[in-house]
């Protein structure tokens, strides 16, 4: 059973594209995504957003959604995956990820589950498990996460939240 989320941000939780202006950066998230992170969290399931860049705006949503562990600016993802896969005392075949371009390349081998967005690139489609229906940002994350609850016979737990 999948017992934590990686999440990527840019073209995953997001649709990718930054967007700056004179009060800085911002960037558009699904509610959905939102409302399936949070349900998986209630659950007593773990997710971690590990990032390239750093923005306050990923701080911000993560701590709206409760999301427990943060890494940003992060060049090396599949180390700071192991390191934290090792601090929570997990095996690699209990974590699922997402990501959707090079950067995701060796933290999407590493663990049990790997997804792409539908617009993630042909390269990374072509390694992970799912290729998921759901552009990033437009609510593959939820996808994902149904498709986990689904696959762990979850969807009463998962729904017994809300209703």
């Amino acid at each position: 059973m999948i017992k934590l989320i990686i999440l990527d941000v840019d073209g995953c939780l997001t649709d990718g594209k930054l967007i700056y202006s004179s009060d800085g950066e911002s960037k558009n998230f699904s509610v959905k995504d939102g409302l399936g992170i949070t349900t998986w969290i209630k659950l007593g399931h773990r997710v971690a957003i590990i990032t390239g860049r750093t923005s306050k705006v990923v701080q911000t949503r993560a701590d709206e959604l409760g999301i427990q562990h943060l890494f940003q600016g992060v060049k090396d993802k599949d180390r700071v995956l192991r390191e934290l896969v090792e601090n929570l005392g997990l095996k690699f075949y209990e974590v699922a990820a997402i990501g959707d371009d090079f950067n995701d390349y060796n933290m999407l081998n590493l663990v049990g589950r790997s997804f792409a967005p539908n617009d993630g690139v042909d390269d990374i489609k072509d390694i992970v498990d799912t290729v998921l229906t759901k552009n990033g940002g437009d609510g593959a994350v939820r996808e994902m996460i149904d498709i986990l609850v689904d696959e762990s016979d979850l969807k009463d737990k998962f729904l017994s939240v809300w209703v």
